[in-house]
């Protein structure tokens, strides 16, 4: 036992660091092909249509998804689909990125004759400099030669490596150069957790903060807090400025004679607040920090919205 997981081990060990070695390998080779790309990505009037076939294809879908999701409008093909109606799909003012580390998979022929006719620029990434789709592309961009990751050679490991970090480069240098947000990311992203990390203040808050003037009776602010639903009021001063908050640790410490006190003489002044901006995250770690519920969302000096601690966890934000 102790045998099998010496050699597993050794195994899986031998196949990461043969394919990190085959990364910085190719880092090493980028050079003008990659720039020559990036160019020609950025002027693209249509949309990038990426194509593989077998492990290529795989990798292809994801450089696709990748595009799309950073700001470069971006789909896949499937090369034997394309022989079948799919063509279609690739139009004048696209720009077409094709996949293999041979160069000559046979069921490319079709799409590389359909780039060629209508003059779509191909870019070729292959791992073979006189290979066919080297041959054809506009931009060639030639994977170093390295061995793959088993000791056999034949099962496409370091290629598929090399090609997938290719085409984030890619993706990442045009979203550089696009000055991509993190809000252009979430508009992409609104789902899930990556999607939450990202919604700010102003996407969660409730635009109807209760507020009261500091010069309103407490039986009435208590009125205000019931109806409002969040257990707490904003108060504000004679020119509408938010002065401060009444909570439930307000009330209760001036329970004696309460009712017999107005509105700013109950506030806590000066309470914590959030700027609209502000990440969601940011203000859930402020009230889980301060142990409140509530954040007023303020504009300047004026209270304009609402968060509670449940809206940004019903929205996954942790």
């Amino acid at each position: 036992m102790t045998s099998i997981f010496t050699d597993t081990l050794e195994t899986g060990r031998r196949v990461i660091r043969r394919e990190a070695g085959a990364l910085d390998a190719l880092a090493d080779a980028l050079g003008e092909s990659f720039s020559a790309s990036v160019s020609l990505l950025m002027a693209a009037k249509g949309r990038v249509i990426v194509s593989g076939m077998g492990k290529s294809g795989h990798i292809a879908r994801k450089i696709a998804a990748t595009f799309a999701s950073t700001g470069t409008p971006a789909h896949f093909v499937h090369p034997a689909e394309a022989s079948h109606g799919d063509l279609g799909m690739v139009a004048e003012g696209d720009v077409l990125i094709v996949l293999s580390n041979s160069g000559e998979t046979p069921e490319l022929a079709d799409i590389l004759a359909h780039a060629k006719r209508f003059a779509i620029p191909l870019i070729g990434v292959a791992g073979r400099a006189g290979s066919t789709l080297m041959r054809q592309a506009d931009v060639a961009i030639l994977l170093p030669e390295v061995p793959e990751a088993c000791e056999t050679g034949i099962v496409p490991t370091t290629s598929t490596t090399m090609t997938l970090a290719l085409g984030d480069a890619l993706a990442i240098a045009l979203m550089e150069h696009r000055a991509f947000t993190p809000d252009h990311f979430r508009m992409f992203h609104p789902g899930g957790k990556l999607g939450a990390r990202l919604l700010r203040v102003r996407d969660l808050m409730h635009a109807d903060p209760p507020l009261v003037p500091e010069a309103l009776e407490m039986g009435h602010v208590l009125l205000a807090i019931t109806r409002s639903g969040f257990g707490v009021v904003g108060v504000t001063d004679a020119a509408g400025n938010l002065a401060g908050i009444i909570t439930d640790g307000d009330l209760r410490r001036h329970l004696d004679g309460l009712m017999s006190h107005t509105a700013g003489e109950v506030m806590t002044r000066n309470p914590r607040t959030i700027g609209t901006e502000a990440l969601a995250g940011e203000a859930l770690a402020m009230m889980n920090s301060r142990k409140i519920t509530c954040l007023l969302v303020t504009d300047g000096p004026k209270a304009i919205g609402i968060l509670h601690v449940h809206d940004c966890l019903r929205a996954g934000v942790v």
